[in-house]
């Protein structure tokens, strides 16, 4: 597609698709697109993280949506998930989260949530690109059909509320002392509330925005900070969000850090206990073999959808999974939410360490197989389809038969070459991943 990657639309502020002229037309061939299915008019809410940038682009959106014709309301800053669960709860016909997730404050971007708060499909975020692209005074609605935009201020307590409804009452954590990173990004007010309320003795960083900050040397994508807080306040756990806090990176008490393949193997295991596991696990083309090998152990089935939590939803939905989800930290609980919810995940982890369990231990269920991943900055898109690296992704894998894999793709959300290889021969595999790094630097 045009501008919809694998998670939105992403990139530089001020740059290509990411500034005041495009967030107008984005706003306004989704609001005419909505629009159009309804004579009536429709409602659109709209959420952000911290990035300074989010005061210039949002002011465009709002206004294409209401030329559109579509009532819109603001939040704030607050998690994708959030924003998700309001979608719903408020009967609003689409959703917008003013997002570059993990990236830093830079970059910006925006995430299409239907009325039941789903990601929009490749089909209908091809039919509002289609939109985006045409003459713009063919959606202008007439001035009587404008339509109107409110501030909300209460979106991070009415979050709070949908979340406390899918908890135990009972559900306390007085006896926990928890280090939260909330990367100074849309979870830093609500993770901390919500947590706080249930009573833990909470230490919390990376809750200071200042438009510049989110994700810098903090966050999921940054975790020393949250293990050396952990190791210095003697925490029995560790959660660390990013900027959007869809994603969740976990840390032990002994200061190791746990991947989004770790918390999905450990949940698994306690919903199957529970007897509340669905079909089985939806992973992805990343996920660690050894993931796959201990939950076929468990007979857990496991399927790999594309990269991109919204492919792994799809598969959820399709197959009646209520499990899924990247080793990234993007995890879908399906019995709960329709998108990845970083503090969600945490409080069903606690859940479980509620009952005296360490983290250490209620971790350590599988052996991840050894894996590398280079992650490559490139000019040129098209730079997977130069004869020279075709040659060396068919070297590396002949390399590589019978002793692992590797897998080499665009990134859907930044301007990189994604190269992951798996195996336990570590200098095959270095030597795999060498042989195509080359070619492409």
């Amino acid at each position: 597609m045009k501008y919809f990657g694998t998670d939105g639309i992403r990139g530089h502020v001020n740059s290509k698709n990411i500034n005041g002229d495009m967030f107008f037309k984005f706003g306004l061939a989704a609001g005419k697109y909505f629009t159009n299915l309804k004579k009536k008019k429709q409602t659109a809410i709209i959420a952000k993280d911290t990035r300074l940038s989010g005061y210039a682009l949002e002011p465009a959106l709002v206004s294409g949506l209401a030329s559109a014709g579509m009532h819109v309301y603001t939040l704030g800053p607050l998690p994708t998930n959030g924003l998700a669960m309001l979608t719903k709860s408020m009967n609003a016909n689409l959703g917008i989260m003013i997002t570059a997730s993990h990236n830093l404050f830079f970059d910006n971007g925006l995430k299409l949530f239907g009325p039941d708060g789903l990601k929009l499909s490749d089909k209908i975020q091809k039919k509002i690109e289609s939109l985006i692209d045409s003459k713009v005074i063919n959606h202008l609605s007439k001035p009587q059909l404008l339509g109107r935009v409110k501030r909300l201020e209460t979106g991070t307590d009415e979050y709070i509320k949908i979340i406390k409804k899918k908890i135990p009452n009972n559900f306390k954590l007085k006896h926990m002392k928890i280090v939260l990173d909330c990367a100074n990004g849309a979870g830093y007010k609500s993770a901390p509330k919500m947590i706080k309320s249930l009573g833990a003795k909470l230490i919390v960083i990376g809750n200071k925005p200042n438009g510049f900050n989110i994700n810098k040397s903090c966050g999921s994508t940054f975790p020393k900070k949250l293990q050396s807080s952990v190791k210095k306040h003697k925490a029995h756990l560790g959660i660390s969000l990013d900027g959007d806090a869809d994603r969740i990176i976990m840390c032990d008490e002994k200061g190791s850090i746990i991947d989004g393949d770790q918390i999905i193997a450990a949940l698994a295991l306690q919903w199957k206990k529970r007897k509340i596991l669905k079909g089985g696990v939806v992973g992805t083309l990343m996920s660690n073999y050894g993931l796959e090998k201990f939950l076929k152990k468990k007979r857990i089935k496991f399927i790999r959808a594309n990269v991109g939590d919204r492919y792994v939803k799809e598969i959820m939905q399709k197959k009646k999974f209520n499990l899924g989800g990247e080793q990234s930290g993007h995890i879908i609980l399906g019995k709960f939410a329709t998108t990845g919810d970083g503090l969600l995940v945490a409080l069903e982890v606690i859940q479980a360490l509620n009952k005296n369990i360490k983290a250490s231990k209620f971790f350590n269920v599988f052996e991840k197989t050894p894996q590398i991943l280079e992650n490559i900055q490139i000019k040129n898109r098209d730079i997977l389809k130069k004869l020279s690296v075709k040659n060396a992704i068919k070297i590396s894998n002949q390399m590589i038969k019978g002793q692992g894999r590797i897998l080499v793709r665009k990134s859907g959300t930044e301007e990189k070459i994604r190269i992951m290889g798996e195996s336990k021969n570590k200098i095959l595999l270095s030597r795999c991943i060498k042989t195509i790094t080359k070619t492409i630097y």
